[in-house]
């Protein structure tokens, strides 16, 4: 790092919180270093899309049970917060406050991933209306990332799948879209509701990205047709099939999105 613009200072570019006295230091750095200046932009970029993703949660009421006393517990404290509700809740004021750009950097990626995908939902509906949710999530986090973008890249497919396999206990067949003008990027494990879940990345000639998220959660669900959901930005056409969950994400809009569905789904049904 050059020893006039410290990270602290290119972090606080991204949030919008560089002090004015800095600016022009940061200016100039940046515009000589225009790998750096890519990352940053897509700091802000996703910091952007998990905003429009979770800032309507702010506006949400309480759920009567987290503020619900225990029944025969009298005047005093309210008991603490689980931790990953506590995690979440720190996550959504720090969204809040536009300071995404440096918690959600590097590791705490995955930290931020499992609090806020410990739905623990309660019955089949909690849970299949959840995964939409989850998958815009881990489409917004990693879809801008230039350097880390996936775990193994497609130049190891075989790889790729009999790892994504063997974590998730499960067959996996990444769906081929050169017919529709994707290519498999790549893949990662990402931690689901209650085990690993895998996402696969796709990318189209001018840099646009899609994800497919696979879960194998789903054994309280029964089969569904295609469903979509608006998730801030991000469009999410998902559908049960037996055990697995699929979610494809992108920033399409319904049709475009509808098309690249069901080419994904007419490669997965038969297989599984």
């Amino acid at each position: 790092m050059n020893a006039t613009v410290t990270e602290a200072e290119l972090q606080a570019w991204v949030d919008g919180r560089l002090p004015p006295a800095r600016a022009g230091a940061v200016d100039t750095y940046l515009e000589l270093h225009p790998a750096e200046a890519a990352r940053l932009q897509a700091y802000r970029e996703q910091n952007a899309a998990l905003r429009a993703v979770f800032n309507p949660l702010l506006d949400e009421p309480v759920p009567a049970a987290m503020t619900a006393r225990p029944p025969g517990r009298g005047p005093g404290p309210a008991p603490a917060w689980p931790l990953p509700l506590r995690a979440a809740a720190m996550l959504a004021l720090t969204l809040a406050g536009g300071g995404a750009g440096w918690l959600l950097h590097g590791a705490a990626d995955q930290a931020a991933l499992q609090a806020l995908s410990a739905d623990n939902a309660p019955n089949a509906a909690a849970s299949l209306a959840a995964l939409p949710r989850r998958a815009a999530l881990a489409h917004v986090v990693y879809t801008p990332e230039v350097r880390h973008p996936v775990e193994v890249g497609a130049d190891q497919q075989a790889h790729l799948v009999a790892w994504l396999s063997k974590r998730l206990g499960a067959p996996l067949k990444p769906p081929q879209l050169a017919a529709q003008g994707y290519e498999l990027e790549g893949g990662r494990l990402l931690p689901g509701q209650s085990g690993p879940v895998a996402q696969f990345m796709y990318r189209d000639a001018g840099g646009a990205r899609l994800t497919l998220y696979v879960s194998t959660e789903q054994t309280h669900n029964r089969e569904t047709g295609f469903r979509f959901a608006q998730e801030g930005q991000v469009g999410v056409f998902y559908w049960i099939d037996g055990q697995f969950g699929y979610a494809l994400s992108g920033n399409l809009d319904k049709a475009a999105l509808a098309k690249v569905a069901n080419a994904v789904y007419s490669q997965l049904e038969p297989a599984l």
